[in-house]
């Protein structure tokens, strides 16, 4: 069964860049969110195996989002999502639960490897 990931980035042309590399890798995208308040309403409602999150985001950052969705769910796996040069917020990531990170822009190899290390 292919895993039902959540893209979560306020920027419309990254979901759609992270969705095309995940389907085209087997993977079910079952939702998207703009920001970390939608992050958190989606992510109850679906119940994804995995979520790519976006660190810079209005209304709610992706760190936020991460420690409400953790707060709710201790074995939600998150994989963080950061321009160059977010290395303190990456550190942030990983203490509040992220499994890893990935660097925008996006390799897809590195996209599919990091999901998949993840999800064990």
């Amino acid at each position: 069964m292919s895993k039902r990931i959540l893209i979560v980035d306020d920027a419309a042309f990254m979901r759609m860049m992270i969705k095309d590399i995940l389907t085209k890798n087997g993977f079910e995208v079952v939702g998207e969110a703009a920001d970390g308040v939608q992050a958190i309403e989606k992510y109850g409602e679906l119940r994804p195996d995995l979520v790519t999150m976006d660190i810079t985001m209005p209304e709610m950052d992706g760190i936020a989002a991460l420690k409400a969705i953790k707060g709710t769910d201790p074995s939600a796996i998150v994989i963080m999502c950061s321009a160059m040069g977010q290395q303190a917020m990456v550190i942030d990531a990983i203490q509040a639960g992220a499994k890893d990170f990935i660097v925008k822009p996006f390799q897809a190899d590195r996209v599919i490897e990091a999901i998949q290390k993840a999800l064990g």
